[in-house]
């Protein structure tokens, strides 16, 4: 599956914390947009949709939420809990997020602009594109 968890350095005193996030270093591509999910209701689900190019890494700045992913094969639940940890999803993976909990704030670094051409938003539409290896 084209995904991973990422680990970000901490660095840190008794003033506090600190993790750098670097393009072409320690975040593997160009970052092209920001944009953060918050006061999202525990009962809320969100995403429901793949990327055909798209690649993005989302971070739990605080609290935590759960990732389903699919890949059309394979399915992984991923829990996003401590901001020392990203998790990089690749193009043409569907995604869900849920279990939000109510300090959770979603941090999420994408290597493009928002394109609504990329987005995949029927999941039937997604089982066709990777059946027929698009």
């Amino acid at each position: 599956m084209n995904m991973r968890i990422l680990n970000f350095e901490l660095h840190g005193d008794k003033r506090g914390s600190l993790i750098s996030l670097e393009e072409n270093k320690n975040i593997p591509f160009e970052i092209k947009r920001v944009y953060y999910i918050f006061n999202t209701k525990e009962d809320v689900q969100r995403g429901f949709h793949a990327h055909k190019q798209l690649q993005q890494i989302l971070i739990c700045l605080n609290g935590s939420c759960k990732i389903k992913l699919d890949n059309g094969v394979q399915k992984r639940n991923i829990t996003l809990d401590n901001p020392k940890r990203g998790l990089y999803i690749g193009n043409m993976i569907w995604r869900e997020m849920y279990n939000f909990s109510d300090d959770c704030v979603l941090m999420v670094l994408a290597n493009n602009f928002y394109v609504e051409e990329d987005y995949i938003r029927e999941y039937s539409d997604f089982i066709k594109m990777k059946k027929n290896n698009v």
